[in-house]
């Protein structure tokens, strides 16, 4: 079946969620405890340890069928305005946010600002920026719009794009 990118993900975390489900009921009847006085056989839980190991098998293939599409996807889809794959954009939006964030700060700083001395002295100290605060404002607001066309091209994609994934077999 074709699935878009953003399916894909949501068949990947509700397999994620199927596969830690089948684990935890696994881990609830595979052993139990029993009084000595009590019959052990009315006590014992519901498990069978061939068809727990079978349906862990079978959502485990289906999970790397599923991640197996998407960085099939990702290495070979374009992301429309950047010359980048879907993989490359995942790491440059990364990479945009945390020079967001610096250029955030400095562009907020004050050319001089006096510091607070734990000593007591008639010598006052400043700190000064040392470059251009309205080079940084420019450099933000440059690198905040294109950080804002990046995620709205990455999920334009992968909400438009399909791959083909065959989860049923």
């Amino acid at each position: 079946m074709k699935y878009t990118s953003a399916e894909a993900a949501k068949i990947l975390r509700q397999l994620n969620e199927d596969y830690s489900s089948v684990l935890n009921m696994e881990a609830e009847s595979c052993t139990f405890i029993a009084a000595v006085s009590e019959d052990i056989e009315t006590v014992r839980p519901e498990y069978d340890f061939e068809e727990t190991q079978k349906k862990l098998a079978e959502i485990e293939e289906k999970i790397r069928r599923v991640k197996h599409a998407l960085n099939v996807f990702n290495t070979t889809h374009t992301v429309p305005g950047f010359d980048m794959t879907v993989d490359e954009m995942l790491v440059y939006i990364p990479q945009l946010t945390r020079k967001k964030n610096k250029l955030a700060g400095m562009k907020d700083r004050l050319p001089k600002v006096r510091q607070n001395s734990n000593f007591r002295t008639n010598i006052i100290d400043y700190s000064y920026a040392n470059y251009d605060i309205k080079a940084a404002e420019a450099e933000y607001a440059r690198a905040a719009e294109t950080l804002a066309r990046a995620q709205l091209a990455l999920d334009t994609l992968n909400s438009t794009e399909t791959m083909e994934i065959d989860i049923l077999s």
